[in-house]
């Protein structure tokens, strides 16, 4: 359905560099590479009799030695290790007597899921042992009636989406990489995700975990009640926790009805001030139904326009673009706010354009959009990828100050889009290959920018190596040292997702 607001005038929009260099391969870094004061710790090295040992455990075919490029590279290609072996347990017995074996022999291990995550959190940074989840994938049981379903870490989301919905219930949480994240790596770097602002953070949908410590021992919260008021919530201190303390093989996860009306509309927009209109506007008209309210640039618009061949449904070019959607189980009543939202956003002059999608296949174009920016992104250079917490109001002048301050770098942009729901920014800067002058201009200049307004280094990605050593500038140097003393007592060998999360350089 077209939607519109007077006369569309001609103006111009930001531009890709006219001397942008689009690269036909990243050249992968190694972690300890990009990171060269870095030394590996003081870890046993890995033997025959320890492979002989893990083949006892998980059989012959669980144990990899070979074409492990896609276990030891990250998703954006940017960092790499080089582990010697992957081992993939199929139950939390499995897991646990593995991670005995090597908490006593202090062989470094990092827990990976689907390798999605963007800040080199589940890949080796030298020869550390890959334990995979990918065979934890069952899913064990679901409540009809209570709406809880249990189920492994190694799930990847959109299976359990799918299967959750055959009984009419959600998962609360969507992400662009749900075909191959898995729900246990969700869990442990806290994902947020489109839907935050309708459903809340993920670890408010979680009765219960089973979890295994470095030591091999077991700890099962696994519940269906939604209430426990019985003493510490031990479930809390491992998500988020990416894997440092131990590993998550079990949840269990407490869903919401499958919505029966979803409507979207997308709006294009002058400029950021007026994307902050419409947002308001939407809150305040939607309210209940608003499941998510995102905002992209123009160059975020043009990279998925032009790079992945996806149409947009605006003819015209706009400097911003504003996308809500609705949720709920009456689809007059929901279509009827909707209406009336896109009505005060026109009349209060906040958008030039619009298109509200007339039924599921177009809906779903729509937010395809705004979930391929960041593939799309990546077919155009080395990506520094920045996710941070910031004022709504705040959040697009980063973007500005950041493209100003990398203006010298040959052939960089910056673009910026992200959940306003949760004043979640996700900013980019691309340049041709990865380059140590963009970076230093870039770092700790974000980080000291988020800190001046109070936001967080890291809104939904997690820490992991490449943000480590910027925890101080969203944490307070005692709860630091809090994280520290926890880790300690979980894993006082260390072998857990080393390098990672707390700060590896003074």
């Amino acid at each position: 359905i077209k939607l519109a607001r007077g006369c569309i005038h001609a103006r111009s929009c930001m531009r890709f560099p006219a001397n942008l260099h689009v690269p036909t391969a990243l050249h992968v870094r190694h972690g300890s590479r990009m990171f060269p004061e870095l030394k590996r710790g003081a870890y046993s090295r890995l033997t025959d009799a320890d492979l002989n040992f893990f083949r006892s455990i998980v059989g012959e075919k669980a144990v990899k030695t070979e074409e492990l490029d896609h276990y030891n590279e990250d998703w954006l290609g940017t960092v790499s290790g080089f582990t010697e072996v992957v081992v993939c347990p199929n139950s939390v017995e499995q897991t646990s007597a593995l991670l005995r074996h090597c908490n006593d022999r202090r062989l470094a291990v990092v827990p990976q899921g689907g390798n999605t995550g963007l800040v080199g959190g589940s890949n080796p940074v030298f020869d550390e042992i890959v334990l995979s989840l990918e065979r934890l994938n069952n899913i064990s049981h679901l409540d009809p009636f209570g709406g809880v379903v249990e189920c492994q870490a190694g799930v990847i989301l959109q299976t359990l989406a799918e299967t959750v919905a055959e009984h009419g219930y959600d998962v609360p949480l969507d992400l662009g990489a749900r075909g191959s994240c898995q729900i246990g790596g969700n869990l442990a770097t806290h994902a947020g995700g489109l839907r935050v602002i309708r459903y809340g953070q993920l670890r408010g949908s979680v009765l219960g975990m089973r979890i295994v410590l470095p030591n091999g021992q077991i700890l099962d919260s696994r519940s269906n009640m939604r209430k426990d008021n019985t003493g510490y919530d031990m479930k809390q201190l491992f998500i988020g926790s990416e894997g440092t303390p131990g590993v998550i093989t079990d949840v269990s996860l407490l869903l919401p009805q499958t919505p029966n009306s979803v409507n979207i509309a997308l709006f294009g927009c002058n400029s950021y001030e007026d994307v902050v209109k419409c947002y308001r506007i939407s809150r305040q008209a939607l309210g209940e139904i608003v499941s998510a309210c995102e905002f992209m640039d123009a160059l975020c618009m043009n990279s998925v326009r032009d790079n992945l061949g996806l149409n947009c449904p605006l003819e015209e070019r706009y400097n911003f673009y504003y996308l809500v959607e609705t949720s709920g189980m009456d689809q007059e009543h929901d279509m009827e706010k909707l209406e009336r939202c896109v009505e005060r956003i026109f009349d209060e002059g906040c958008a030039e354009d619009g298109v509200l999608a007339a039924n599921k296949d177009q809906a779903r174009h729509v937010m395809s959009l705004r979930e391929n920016i960041a593939p799309a992104l990546k077919t155009l250079g080395f990506n520094y990828k920045y996710d941070v917490s910031l004022p709504i109001k705040d959040m697009y002048s980063l973007v500005e100050k950041t493209r100003d301050k990398t203006r010298t770098v040959d052939g960089s942009f910056s673009v910026g889009y992200g959940h306003l729901g949760d004043n979640n920014l996700h900013l980019n800067v691309v340049t041709p290959q990865y380059s140590t002058e963009a970076l230093s201009l870039i770092e700790p200049f974000v980080y000291e920018e988020v800190c001046k307004l109070r936001g967080s280094v890291s809104a939904e990605h997690g820490m992991g190596l490449k943000k480590a050593n910027y925890l101080r500038y969203s944490k307070d140097p005692g709860i630091v040292s809090m994280m520290r003393t926890l880790k300690q007592v979980f894993d006082p060998n260390g072998i857990m997702n080393p390098y990672k999360l707390l700060p590896w350089k003074e």
